[in-house]
């Protein structure tokens, strides 16, 4: 037997609808007793002599007027188990223009049809059938509702049970949806919201629990078991990360979030596309709005090169490029595999955006996918000589500091020479702009990385102050976009974090104290290319980093919305800083050291301004450290150009002295 029933109810929840002719027919059958009864009843009371034949053509009567009026008013097309309050009205209409089709037919038939009620107890009786029809088909409508989510319940028996963010449509949507899906594997326990002051509402059905303070949320969720709540969209997230959030991470508190549309996968499923939410979304900031037009008209038609178009940085500008109207985006970099699956990804974009209409022979002429190296001059001259790009953003560096910090000859020739190479060949070949992406670490650096950085950018912008001058033949325009960490970049410490608490701990933390700037991805990438259309041609853009986050605070969270207690089930182990780490990074857009934009999130940095004479001769010295592979001697001319390079934790510190 229960196997049968469980047969039977996994049939039911698993057929996507009643077909509309069966829905037809019930629905007539439904109301055509609601008319024979009420007439039935009425003719008890009034003692009326009509025969039985009588009934049986009242129902006749009832079920042919019943199909006309639904078919022509379409109320059979609605899903059942979801009726909406339009489809409702839309029943009540029809029934109410069946009962006076009925009550016409009675009057002018009375006689035929056996009547021996007066024209008032016929209109009587048709008021009391829409009442009785329009009852029995919405509870009809309830009672399966009812079954089936009974049944759904029985046959989804793992569940989470989960709280929804919030009490608007949005909010109302997912949960509607969670709570109808079949394969959905969350049970709705009401909505919750924060609020200064506590209220008592309903809302389908379900309480709407408005949280002031944490021991009440405590006790919300210790009553109804909560597993997680889920807010409908990443902006709510962001509203409450210092609130509802705050409160989950103490509780252990899984929070799930639905994504924007954008993020939306190809089935187009919403259970596939509700996630936990993740570090990145609550150290996000409000989206930055950049000059679509502005970009636009600076990238259309151009040839447009991306170095280091493979890393984190290149990869995502070589995205957000490919969409303007640009001539042919050429993406370069020295590593093979990472440069394969950018050119897949954009390759299954442009496949997915142009369906049947992709041209291939287009693709390969727009996208061209080039392995080089940056110190290669001969490779970077062929390269430059058979594309002539007009705009260069320049991304290829090495960057992780205690690496560079230990090899800092291959930190000059990469980040330094390499930037040269690229910055020469701009020149030589005519190319309009060329936008370098550098660090905040360049700002008073206390590593190699920092002070390589450094390097590049003073060569870039003191080559194009010399060809504003005319001391340089050339037309090229030298950008230099400078900005801290960004989330869940190759390496950084947020994928690191992540994978130390999969395998259970523990999370390593420099310092307790240390602090970071981050920006996402894509923020940096938006604010390169609005930097990239500003300036006259020799300037340091920094961007806006927003609040400087505490490493070992960011460690406890990701812990915490991973389900653990930090220091209980994970331990936080604290393994000291890195050669050339330091606590606290620079401010980079304090008024003291930089001038404002017309862009709030950027402003120019005050640098002081190099010969450039100068400068090739230093670098000259120093190239011939960096190839002897001289580390103390490469280290030791860096801080001769660099002089507010000061070495932090490091053996370089004895070069200070």
């Amino acid at each position: 037997m229960n196997r049968f029933y469980s047969k039977l109810s996994n049939k039911i929840v698993n057929s996507p609808y009643l077909s509309r002719w069966s829905v037809l027919i019930i629905d007539s059958l439904v109301a055509s007793f609601a008319t024979v009864s009420v007439y039935l009843i009425l003719g008890f009371f009034v003692k009326s002599s009509a025969p039985f034949s009588c009934y049986l053509l009242v129902a006749l009567l009832g079920v042919v007027s019943c199909i006309g009026t639904f078919l022509l008013f379409g109320t059979h097309r609605g899903i059942m188990r979801h009726t909406t309050i339009q489809e409702v009205m839309r029943i009540s209409v029809a029934v109410v223009f069946k009962s006076v089709l009925l009550l016409a037919i009675f009057i002018i038939f009375r006689k035929w049809i056996g009547f021996t009620l007066s024209n008032f107890k016929l209109v009587f009786s048709q008021i009391a059938d829409i009442v009785g029809s329009i009852t029995l088909l919405i509870a009809l409508r309830m009672f399966l509702i009812y079954i089936y989510e009974l049944l759904l319940a029985s046959h989804n028996k793992i569940s989470k049970r989960v709280l929804i963010y919030g009490d608007d449509n949005k909010s109302v949507a997912l949960s509607t949806f969670l709570s109808k899906n079949l394969h959905s594997e969350y049970r709705i326990m009401g909505y919750v919201k924060m609020q200064t002051k506590r209220t008592k509402l309903k809302l389908q059905g379900l309480t709407v629990y408005t949280i002031d303070e944490y021991d009440y949320f405590s006790e919300v969720i210790d009553k109804k078991r909560v597993n997680a709540v889920v807010f409908p969209s990443q902006s709510c997230a962001m509203e409450e990360k210092d609130g509802l959030i705050d409160f989950c991470i103490k509780k252990h508190v899984k929070v799930y979030v639905l994504p924007s549309l954008s993020e939306m996968p190809k089935d187009g499923n919403m259970l596939n596309m509700i996630r936990e939410i993740k570090i990145e979304d609550l150290l996000g900031r409000d989206e930055i709005t950049i000059n679509m037009e502005e970009i636009e008209k600076f990238l259309s038609n151009k040839r447009v090169m991306v170095t280091g178009g493979a890393g984190s940085i290149g990869s995502e500008l070589s995205r957000l490029i490919s969409k303007f109207p640009i001539e042919q985006i050429i993406v370069l970099d020295n590593a093979e595999t990472p440069l394969h699956n950018i050119q897949l990804e954009l390759t299954d974009r442009e496949k997915n955006k142009y369906g049947l209409d992709f041209n291939p022979d287009e693709f390969e002429q727009r996208y061209k996918f080039i392995i080089a190296d940056v110190r290669d001059v001969a490779r970077m001259e062929r390269v430059f000589e058979a594309y002539q790009p007009h705009i260069v953003f320049h991304a290829a560096a090495y960057k992780h500091v205690p690496l560079m910090e230990g090899n800092p000859c291959e930190a000059v020739n990469v980040n330094v020479f390499g930037s040269r190479n690229v910055a020469d060949m701009a020149v030589k070949f005519g190319v309009e702009k060329m936008v370098m992406v550098s660090t905040d670490k360049a700002v008073n650096p206390t590593n190699v990385m920092g002070c390589s950085k450094r390097l590049a950018e003073i060569y870039v912008q003191t080559l194009s102050r010399s060809i504003i001058k005319g001391e340089v033949q050339g037309k090229t325009k030298f950008i230099t976009t400078r900005f801290g960490n960004v989330l869940g970049s190759n390496g950084s410490v947020i994928p690191r974090f992540r994978e130390q608490i999969v395998n259970g701990g523990p999370v390593t933390v420099t310092h307790k104290d240390i602090i970071r700037f981050f920006m996402t991805i894509p923020e940096a990438c938006r604010l390169v290319l609005e930097a990239a259309t500003m300036g006259e041609g020799y300037e340091i853009f920094v961007f806006d980093m927003g609040k400087p986050v505490k490493i070992a605070d960011l460690a406890r969270n990701m812990i915490s919305l991973a389900g653990f207690e930090p220091d209980k089930d994970i331990k936080i182990v604290y393994t000291g800083l890195r050669p050339g780490e330091k606590l606290y990074e620079e401010l980079l857009n304090s008024k003291e050291n930089t001038i404002p934009t017309g862009h709030k999130k950027i402003s120019v940095a005050k640098v002081r301004e190099y010969s450039f004479r100068e400068v090739l001769a230093d670098y000259d010295l120093l190239k011939a450290q960096a190839v002897n592979m001289d580390k103390m001697g490469t280290v030791k001319q860096m801080k001769a150009i660099v002089p507010e390079f000061k070495s932090k934790n490091s053996e370089y510190e004895q070069l200070d002295n």
